[in-house]
């Protein structure tokens, strides 16, 4: 693959450079995806899984919800193979709506059964927990604590100091929403999150862009998965992590076949679900320096990582959340905030 061609298409208005036409390909050596991932983790694994292979990934970067929408806008004309990272939410809205084929990896025999797709569509690949992501630099100037409950972030003290993805377009903003409406219910969640609006400094397109406003000073907490808000660490940035003691959400991150998808394609992307399923391809993570835990349990998780089972998780319902995912947002559109002109 070629990060040109990621760097081209990242703003997801650009064609893939495959010419699938309603099941037809480039050739049998290549392999076209839509992938959640960020760009400059996800070269690493698509590289990886070409030197493996010798098969060539033709890929375009969207958000999650992005991915979803576009995967459903080609329902009659699929153009790529593949949906690779996002939450299961976004999984279980596609195989509802027609839009995938079902495939399960041999390599799940390693995964445990509570992360499976009961009904065998999707496979999943990560987990991560929802987490405040903190700017050490800017509590240490304030001598402020952490905040470690959902209320705690209603502080007038944080006015415009916290940042978020918008839920009509991000995976992790929509698993920030089904989580609090889980927490408190389907009538008060609204008043809370004006309450919680008020102190927002801005909605982004994709979750991955909020910890990035923190490791650059723009905002002093950001709601996002664990892995995410950890990333920047990497990189020197002051990011410590925060938890809600009084429950948070996650995410089991999958990959799916696109039904209809480019039919000299079919073998690969199926190779490159097993690649990802593998504990193989699972440690590429770590040495990637990526914080996302691993599904398989025979692969070696990243130094510093957080497992599900050191934070107080709630029973998370992904498919009550994927039934409900329109409505939800369009919630959030008319009582909140739009999700025109993101950025």
């Amino acid at each position: 693959m070629t990060l040109g061609m990621l760097t081209a298409c990242g703003g997801g208005n650009s064609d893939t450079s495959s010419e699938g036409d309603g099941g037809e390909s480039s050739g049998s050596n290549e392999l076209t995806v839509y992938t959640a991932f960020p760009e400059a983790e996800v070269a690493y694994y698509f590289n990886a899984f070409e030197e493996a292979t010798g098969i060539k990934v033709n890929a375009l970067r969207l958000s999650a919800g992005e991915m979803l929408t576009r995967v459903a806008a080609e329902k009659d004309n699929p153009q790529a193979s593949l949906m690779f990272g996002g939450s299961t939410d976004n999984y279980i809205a596609a195989s509802s709506q027609g839009l995938l084929e079902a495939y399960q990896s041999p390599e799940l025999s390693n995964t445990p059964e509570n992360y499976l797709d009961p009904d065998g569509v999707w496979n999943p690949i990560y987990v991560g927990a929802i987490a405040f992501a903190c700017n050490k630099d800017w509590f240490a100037d304030k001598g402020y604590d952490y905040p470690t409950s959902w209320d705690d972030l209603l502080d007038p003290k944080y006015q415009d100091m916290i940042i978020m993805a918008h839920p009509a377009t991000s995976g992790t903003a929509y698993t920030v929403l089904a989580t609090l409406i889980q927490l408190k219910g389907e009538d008060a969640v609204w008043d809370y999150l004006k309450e919680l609006d008020k102190n927002m400094s801005q909605y982004t397109k994709s979750g991955s862009a909020a910890p990035n406003g923190v490791a650059l000073g723009e905002a002093a907490i950001a709601l996002t998965f664990s892995h995410d808000g950890l990333q920047p660490t990497t990189e020197g940035y002051p990011i410590e992590l925060s938890f809600p003691t009084d429950g948070t959400g996650y995410e089991v991150g999958a990959m799916a076949l696109i039904k209809g998808g480019p039919a000299d394609e079919q073998e690969n992307a199926k190779k490159f679900i097993d690649f990802m399923c593998s504990a193989e391809g699972q440690n590429l993570y770590a040495e990637n320096n990526s914080f996302r835990v691993p599904t398989n349990s025979q692969a070696t998780p990243a130094e510093g990582l957080v497992t599900l089972d050191s934070v107080a998780v709630i029973d998370y319902d992904a498919v009550w959340a994927a039934e409900h995912k329109d409505e939800f947002v369009a919630q959030f559109e008319a009582n909140i905030a739009s999700s025109e002109n993101l950025e």
